[in-house]
C-alpha cells in the first residue's frame, strides 16, 4: 500500500488513523494528550505518525484548542554541556507529549533583554516555558515582571516564583569534598564558580559545609569562570603555594585545566595534589589523569521539567520529584594522602 507522501502529498489525519486502525477522533485525543487513550492504542497511533511522518496542522489546532502545543526554552547558557544535555532532554520529552520547542539564548541577562525574550514566546503563543538562566538576576528579573506563562526553572533561586526544580548541588558538593577528607586530606582549596551563579554558590556551600562538619580549616575561595583557561591559570598560580594537598572544582573543564596547569608546573596528581570536579562531563573519563567528579543526569533533568510543565498547563498536581541525586565517580584524580 503506497502512503499519502509517496502519492505527492502530504500525509492527513485520517490516513493516520486508517493505518493505525482507529477514528480520526482517537488520533485527536493521543495528539492532544487525552487521559482516556489506553497505552495501547496511543502506541498503535504513534507508530502511524512514524511511519507516515505526519506533522499535524499546529496553527489550526491551537485555533480549535486554544493552545499552541508548543513549548519555549529561555536560556542563558549556550554551548554548555549541561544545558545542552538538558535541552535534549526537554525536546525529547515534549515530543514523546506532542509539543514542538522553541529555544531562544539570551545574549544578555539584563531585564530588557529578558523582557524581549517573554515578547517573543508570548507571540508564538507557547503554553509555557523552561528556564535555563542559572544566574541569580535572572529570577529577580524574573520575579518582578508579570508572567502569565507557566514556567519551571531548572535551578534553586529563593523567591524566585514559578516551579523550579534542580540537581541535588549541595549533596554533591559534600560527598566530593568528604571523598577528599576520607582520603586523609586536611588542607582543602575550592576553586568556585562565578558570583551570582546559583550552582556555583550552591557546590560552595556543601564544600564548606563538609570542612565544618569535618573540623577542618576553611580556605577563601578561588573564584573562577567555569573555563579551562581559567583552570590552567589557576594551576599555575596555586603551584607557588604548597599549603595545600586537595582541592575541590566546581565544575569539571576547570578541573580539567587546572590539572593542566599543574602539568607543566611540575605539579603531580594525584601524588602531590588531588582533584575531583563536577558534572561528570564526557570527556572527564579520557583526560590524564582521569578525573574524579560528581555526576548529575542533565537529560532526566530536563525530562523531569516538561512533565512539570505540563502539569501546570493541564492544571494537574505538580509532580514532587525532590532534588535530582547526584553520583561521585571515582577515578584517577584523587588518592590517599
Amino acid at each position: 500500500m503506497s502512503t499519502a507522501s509517496e502519492r505527492g502529498r502530504m500525509p492527513s489525519i485520517r490516513d493516520v488513523a486508517r493505518l493505525a486502525g482507529v477514528s480520526h477522533q482517537t488520533v485527536s485525543r493521543v495528539l492532544n494528550d487525552h487521559p482516556s487513550i489506553r497505552p495501547e492504542t496511543k502506541a498503535k497511533v504513534l507508530d502511524a505518525i512514524s511511519v507516515l511522518d505526519y506533522r499535524p496542522n499546529l496553527a489550526a489546532r491551537a485555533l480549535v484548542t486554544s493552545k499552541s502545543n508548543m513549548l519555549g526554552i529561555l536560556s542563558a547558557t549556550v554551548g554548555e554541556f549541561g544545558p545542552t544535555s538538558s535541552i535534549v532532554g526537554i525536546e525529547d520529552a515534549a515530543r514523546e507529549a506532542g509539543y514542538s520547542v522553541s529555544t531562544l539564548n539570551l545574549s544578555a541577562t539584563t531585564p530588557e533583554a529578558i523582557g524581549q525574550a517573554l515578547r517573543q514566546l508570548s507571540r508564538e503563543q507557547v503554553d509555557g516555558i523552561v528556564v535555563l538562566a542559572p544566574q541569580v538576576r535572572v529570577f529577580h528579573v524574573l520575579r518582578g515582571m508579570a508572567v502569565d506563562i507557566p514556567f519551571v526553572t531548572l535551578q534553586t533561586a529563593s523567591g524566585s516564583d514559578g516551579v523550579s526544580h534542580s540537581a541535588d548541588q549541595v549533596a554533591g558538593a559534600r560527598a566530593a569534598t568528604e571523598h577528599l577528607i576520607s582520603l586523609g586530606h586536611t588542607d582543602i582549596l575550592h576553586l568556585a564558580g562565578p558570583q551570582d551563579w546559583i550552582e556555583a554558590e550552591s557546590r560552595m556551600r556543601g564544600y564548606l559545609e563538609a570542612l565544618r562538619d569535618a573540623d577542618l580549616p576553611t580556605f577563601p575561595p578561588i573564584r573562577g569562570d567555569w573555563t579551562a583557561d581559567f583552570g590552567f591559570f589557576a594551576g599555575e598560580e596555586l603551584s607557588r603555594r604548597r599549603d595545600f594537598t586537595g582541592i575541590f572544582v566546581a565544575n569539571d573543564q576547570m578541573a580539567i585545566g587546572l590539572m593542566h596547569g599543574f602539568r607543566v608546573s611540575g605539579v603531580r596528581v594525584p601524588a602531590d595534589v588531588s582533584v575531583v570536579g563536577f558534572d561528570d562531563i564526557p570527556v572527564a573519563a579520557h583526560v590524564a589523569p582521569s578525573l574524579t567528579t560528581v555526576h548529575q543526569d542533565f537529560t532526566e533533568l530536563g525530562r523531569r521539567a516538561v512533565r512539570i510543565l505540563l502539569a501546570q498547563i493541564r492544571g494537574e498536581a505538580v509532580p514532587e520529584f525532590g532534588p535530582l541525586q547526584t553520583t561521585l565517580r571515582l577515578r584517577e584524580s584523587s588518592a590517599m594522602r
